[in-house]
C-alpha cells in the first residue's frame, strides 16, 4: 500500500511539473512575442517636392587671356624721372613713361599696367618691356570635342573656377565659335567671355570652364531619397504619417538633386534620410529639425 502511495503522490508531481512547463513557456512566449513582435515606428527625416533649375554641361580647361593687350619697348636711359608701373591703372591716353625724346609712351587704352622679364642680351641689358592689359573682360579659348558641335552656340553661360579662388564662380558666356574642327584632335575651338570687373583674373591663369546647356526648371528631390533597383527608381511619399511607395521617371542630377520627370507633385514631402528603415505603407515619425 505505501509503495502504491509513492508511485500515485510521484505521478501526480511528474503530470504537474509538466503543466507548470507548459505553462511557463507559454506566458514566457506571449512576453518575448509582446516585446519584439511590434516594431518600433521608424524616425525619418522628410524634403518637400520643389522646383530647381537641372542642366547639362561641357567641363574642360583654359587659359586666361585679356581682351586687350599691348607690349611697349622702352630704353631705360631715355625714360624721364621716375618709372611707376607695378600695380598702376592707366586711362586712354594717359603718358606711361615720358622719354627724352619727346616721343612719349602713350596708353592705347585703359588697362594695368605690368613689366616683362626678359633674357639678358635678348634686347640689351638696357632694354625695358612694359605690357598694358585691359582687365575688365577676360577671354579664354577653349577646345571641345566635336561630339559637342550641335549643341555649342554663341550665348550659352559658363561658369567659371579655379583653384586660386575657393568657392568663387565667375560668369561667362559662349562670346564665338570656330567654323572649323582641328582634325588632328577633333575638336573645335571656342572662345568664352568673363566679367572680370573687379580684377580678380589675371591672364595667364588656368580656369576650370563649364558650358551650361539644356536648362529646365523642373521638380527634384535630394539623391538620398531615391532607390534604384535595376530600371526602377522609387521614393517615399509620407501622407499623414504613413509611407507610400512611388515609382517615378528621373532626369538629370545637380547639386545633390535629382530632376523627377513624372511620378510626383510639386509639394509632397518624401523621405530624404532613414529610407532603408521604411516599408511600403508602413507607419513613420517625422523627425524634422525646425
Amino acid at each position: 500500500m505505501k509503495t502504491a502511495t509513492k508511485i500515485k503522490t510521484f505521478v501526480i508531481i511528474f503530470f504537474v511539473a509538466i503543466i507548470v512547463i507548459i505553462a511557463a513557456r507559454h506566458f514566457i512566449g506571449l512576453h518575448f512575442k509582446k516585446k519584439f513582435s511590434v516594431r518600433p515606428t521608424p524616425g525619418v527625416i522628410v524634403k518637400e517636392v520643389q522646383k530647381s533649375e537641372f542642366y547639362k554641361s561641357i567641363e574642360t580647361f583654359g587659359t586666361a587671356i585679356a581682351q586687350n593687350s599691348k607690349t611697349y619697348r622702352i630704353k631705360k636711359n631715355e625714360v624721364v624721372g621716375n618709372l611707376k608701373i607695378e600695380n598702376r591703372f592707366v586711362k586712354k591716353g594717359e603718358i606711361i613713361a615720358a622719354l627724352k625724346n619727346s616721343n612719349n609712351v602713350i596708353a592705347d587704352f585703359a588697362g594695368k599696367l605690368g613689366k616683362r622679364e626678359i633674357a639678358q642680351g635678348v634686347l640689351g641689358s638696357n632694354s625695358l618691356i612694359i605690357t598694358l592689359d585691359d582687365l575688365k573682360k577676360i577671354v579664354i579659348d577653349i577646345k571641345i570635342p566635336e561630339s559637342y558641335v550641335g549643341i555649342l552656340k554663341p550665348g550659352l553661360k559658363a561658369e567659371i573656377t579655379s583653384s586660386a579662388f575657393s568657392e568663387r564662380i565667375f560668369k561667362g558666356n559662349v562670346s564665338s565659335i570656330s567654323s572649323r574642327i582641328d582634325p588632328s584632335t577633333r575638336s573645335i575651338l571656342a572662345r568664352i567671355s568673363v566679367n572680370n570687373k573687379n580684377f580678380e583674373i589675371i591672364p595667364g591663369q588656368l580656369m576650370t570652364v563649364k558650358i551650361i546647356y539644356d536648362e529646365i526648371n523642373q521638380i527634384g528631390v535630394p539623391e538620398s531619397a531615391v532607390t534604384i533597383q535595376g530600371s526602377t527608381s522609387f521614393v517615399y511619399v509620407v501622407k499623414n504619417n504613413i509611407a507610400e511607395k512611388r515609382n517615378i521617371k528621373i532626369g538629370n542630377r545637380n547639386f545633390g538633386k535629382i530632376s523627377v520627370e513624372s511620378g510626383l507633385d510639386e509639394g509632397d514631402f518624401v523621405i530624404s534620410e532613414g529610407v532603408s528603415k521604411v516599408r511600403n505603407k508602413s507607419k513613420v515619425k517625422i523627425i524634422n529639425k525646425k
